[in-house]
């Protein structure tokens, strides 16, 4: 288990449950908004400022030189993790697998695949971690398992079997000439109908991904008991929780009603549907409840982080558990990150949502993971990149959020897409090509050197992915010696982030809120420090006058913390300021002449 350390100013700061309101304008015309906070009732738990690092296993570092990244390579390079400054690792399922879906179909939840060590190897990656005071927290997949995982097995030979039961079957339909055919029009979000025929049985089986990933009945309350049993093992063991897979649909329609269909089809070439009657129905919350009070019965303050995909804001708030606060603590907010294109406005505009919609609940901001392309590649325009990358770390890092960073995110790795069907390991990019290109792009190995052509990632000329060919100036070796580079920006942040009060703990103040290239904000903790955080998400040189006096701010000089892509002097603050294109400008605001 994590152990104290010099992250304990971090644990110590205002509570996570203060009630959020958007202030209305302090002064006529001022052009800012505050976001207040309540005062701290007591000490926040340690995830909720936490800057959390997910690891796709088979990418992250191979010990063993089979090409294929492993615990044992995780390990070695925990130094660097602490390096960077995060306080949690999340990892991507290791247990045993077919691997159709790298990892996503399990087939035993209470032990590690070979192919990534053993349990003895776990147990001392666990420990490692925490002499690194890093947690450790694991990818727990409670939708579905694999069709090779031992209850399907006996699921699917017969109807009579004590386990049939465990997942969603349907006699489905027959027409006249008497060919069987899937109960309704319910779609797999790989591809085809989300129904498999089992001739054993004489039956479908629901599956909402790959085929070879049956979901489960949650309507079984065996179901319930044996997955929490599994979480058990490893909470017994002492992880810090878990990140939840695809939790909004653990339940489906018990009609199995008709999806209403939206018209045109998607990468799939399946019909676009609503999917009213597989996702995000009521009896997921129940299941949530009961696993939060689980996991609460252990010390520690054990974590759960959802898998949240959701259309608005405010749908995040029950994945909390609402008034509660009695199911998730962290659904990810995938909304800030994961768009198409940086806009001041609409970051704006989804901050503010986060922070008065979710009414004190804590964000858990996202702009990379393993399922989508990087935000390098979204966001870069091909001129600006690293600048725009250093945009992004910003609004990560000095929002009011938990933060969650992807491996290879801090040094800029690029989407490396494979530009020929027959180098696509996905399965999803294989049936979806050439609309449906697959994940393989955000799964590359990490680079952290040019000492061999697979940049130090592993020994074997044959990586399961091939290494992306910037890896000679794209790593963590060559990053960590230049003071300028993304990697060392991602470090100064992360610094600042735990030793500033107004990061760790303070208000949010919107300015200059009618500005559609220039986002600012400031934090303003308890007891008076501010920090102001300037972003010029536009390719124009811009200039802004901040008037901190008319949104309620004290101060009078600005002294730069951080600022890209070139230096910027300290200034009184009641002076119009220069910004270069994408500038990203990180100040305190002081009383000092």
């Amino acid at each position: 288990m994590h152990t104290p350390s010099r992250r304990s100013t971090v644990l110590a700061y205002a509570a996570a449950c203060a009630l959020l309101c958007v202030a209305t304008c302090l002064a006529a015309g001022s052009g800012a908004a505050a976001v207040s906070e309540a005062a701290p009732a007591h000490a926040a738990p340690w995830w909720h400022n936490a800057v959390i690092y997910e690891i796709y296993p088979r990418s992250f570092q191979d010990s063993s030189g089979d090409g294929i990244g492993d615990l044992n390579g995780i390990t070695q390079r925990l130094e660097y993790l602490e390096s960077l400054g995060v306080d949690a690792i999340w990892i991507a399922p290791f247990y045993p697998s077919p691997q159709v879906d790298f990892g996503y179909d399990i087939s035993d939840y209470q032990a590690i695949d070979p192919q990534y060590g053993t349990l003895a190897d776990f147990d001392r990656l666990l420990a490692e971690a925490g002499r690194h005071h890093i947690r450790v927290i694991l990818d727990m997949v409670l939708n579905h398992t694999s069709d090779r995982h031992p209850w399907f097995l006996e699921a699917a030979s017969s109807r009579s079997a004590p386990r049939h039961d465990f997942y969603v079957w349907s006699n489905g339909r027959t027409e006249t000439s008497g060919r069987r055919l899937p109960p309704n029009n319910w779609v797999s979000l790989f591809g085809g109908s989300a129904w498999q025929y089992v001739p054993a049985v004489d039956q479908f089986y629901y599956h909402r991904f790959y085929r070879q990933q049956p979901d489960l009945n949650w309507r079984n309350p065996q179901v319930e008991q044996g997955m929490f049993a599994a979480m058990r093992f490893w909470l017994d063991r002492g992880v810090a929780g878990f990140r939840l897979d695809a939790i909004t649909a653990l339940f489906e329609d018990p009609q199995l009603r008709d999806e209403p269909v939206l018209g045109g089809t998607n990468a799939q070439g399946d019909p676009n549907l609503k999917e009213i009657y597989v996702d995000n129905l009521p009896e997921d919350h129940e299941v949530i409840r009961r696993l939060r009070a689980m996991i609460d019965s252990y010390p520690g303050e054990r974590l759960l982080v959802g898998e949240t995909y959701v259309a608005r804001t405010a749908q995040l708030y029950p994945w909390y558990g609402g008034a509660r606060h009695d199911e998730l603590q962290l659904p990810m907010d995938t909304l800030v990150g994961l768009g198409k294109q940086l806009d001041a406005a609409r970051l704006r505009r989804l901050l503010e949502e986060a922070q008065a919609q979710l009414h004190g609940s804590q964000p858990l901001l996202v702009f990379d993971n393993h399922d989508n392309m990087r935000s390098w590649d979204r966001f870069g325009d091909g001129v600006h990149d690293g600048q725009i990358a250093r945009i992004v770390a910003a609004l990560l890092l000095t929002s009011r959020d938990a933060a969650l960073l992807y491996q290879g995110e801090e040094i800029g790795q690029v989407t490396a897409t494979p530009t020929r069907v027959e180098d696509v390991r996905d399965p999803i990019g294989i049936s979806g090509w050439p609309r449906e290109k697959g994940r393989d792009g955000e799964r590359t190995p990490m680079q952290w050197d040019s000492s061999n052509a697979q940049a130090g990632f592993s020994t074997s000329p044959h990586t399961w992915l091939p290494v992306t060919a910037n890896y000679r100036t794209v790593n963590v070796q060559t990053e960590s010696a230049d003071p300028a580079t993304l990697l060392n920006w991602h470090k100064r942040l992360i610094a600042l982030r735990r030793s500033s009060a107004a990061l760790r703990e303070g208000r949010t103040v919107m300015l200059d809120r009618a500005n559609s290239h220039v986002l600012t904000y400031a934090r303003v903790a308890p007891g008076g420090e501010t920090i102001l955080v300037v972003l010029n998400i536009s390719a124009q040189p811009q200039t802004i006058s901040l008037r901190l006096a008319q949104a309620g701010l004290r101060g009078s000089r600005l002294e730069t913390l951080l600022a890209s892509p070139e230096p910027i002097a300290a200034t009184d603050a009641a002076l119009p300021v220069q910004l270069a294109p994408y500038a990203a400008w990180v100040a305190a605001v002081s009383d000092r002449h």
